[in-house]
């Protein structure tokens, strides 16, 4: 139990690091990240060294770390997550094993990422709901624009969620289906509208930091510099550096406090609701 004790407290003082970073510079360092890495894994090594229970619970750390290493690819390269917070999911992947037996591993990273996906819709909906009424007359106006410029294609979702819940008599599952498929196209129009109105945000070249996102192309002394989820460089931050136009970046919400808070709802099980674990694990 003291290892495991010791196992939330590193990360839980890493995760709130890298929340203060975020919110401060909009990045987490890849030494933060990394850190945990080294420091998860050394514990686990000495762990296993001068414990009784052998190796496993290090070789555990190491699954861990492969198989975070995948997941937070997935969402990077799926463009859900910027590179800090893909790093700090992997880096996530050598803290969560909290047995030495692979299965129960496996439930706590579901359990783990189950909490994510819902503190992540939480935060992000309340979140994006402050800068919309921040920002509401622009923000209307880009939810009516989205509205008609999707008009087809939302049309088209409408008529699926109606079917869907025509379904429904037959089996209950399919008209909540329907339900999510006819509000989808009005979510979409919202976040589009978020986006578009409330995080984009013209920046002097000096204030720009490696991994800004460029709202669009731009081009500098006859050099195309492309907008990519990967984000600006360090090469390309100094060629912008060289003109005094301001550029567009865009701004996603810092989504690193949806690892501190369920990171924190998974503490609060494991000590406080051990039976919910105990359902959970069926």
């Amino acid at each position: 139990m003291y290892e495991v004790i010791f196992l939330f407290v590193l990360a839980l003082i890493w995760v709130t690091f890298a929340v203060i970073q975020d919110l401060r510079t909009r990045e987490i360092a890849n030494w933060l990240s990394f850190s945990l890495i080294i420091f998860a894994l050394g514990f686990r090594f000495f762990y296993s060294l001068f414990g009784n229970t052998g190796f496993n619970f290090f070789y555990q750390g190491l699954i861990g770390l492969g198989i975070f290493y995948v997941i937070g690819n997935v969402l990077y390269y799926g463009r859900v997550f910027a590179g800090g917070d893909a790093k700090l999911m992997i880096s996530l992947g050598t803290v969560l094993p909290l047995f030495n037996n692979f299965f129960d591993n496996i439930r706590i990273f579901l359990l783990f990422l189950i909490l994510f996906l819902f503190a992540g819709a939480v935060y992000g909906f309340f979140c994006s709901g402050i800068l919309s009424l921040k920002n509401f007359k622009n923000f209307k106006k880009e939810f009516y624009n989205q509205l008609v410029k999707n008009r087809k294609r939302f049309r088209l979702f409408m008529v699926l969620g109606l079917f869907f819940m025509l379904l429904g008599f037959f089996e209950n599952l399919l008209f909540l289906l329907g339900v999510v498929v006819f509000i989808f196209v009005y979510f979409y129009a919202y976040a589009k509208a978020v986006d578009e109105s409330c995080m984009i945000k013209k920046l002097k070249p000096s204030q720009l930091t490696e991994g800004d996102w460029l709202y669009k192309d731009i081009k500098i002394k006859g050099k195309i510099i492309k907008a990519s989820w990967s984000g600006l460089t360090k090469k390309e931050i100094k060629l912008i550096q060289r003109t005094n136009q301001k550029i567009l970046i865009r701004q996603g919400i810092p989504f690193s406090p949806a690892f501190l808070i369920s990171f924190l709802v998974l503490i609060y099980f494991w000590f406080f609701r051990s039976g919910i674990l105990i359902y959970f694990w069926g």
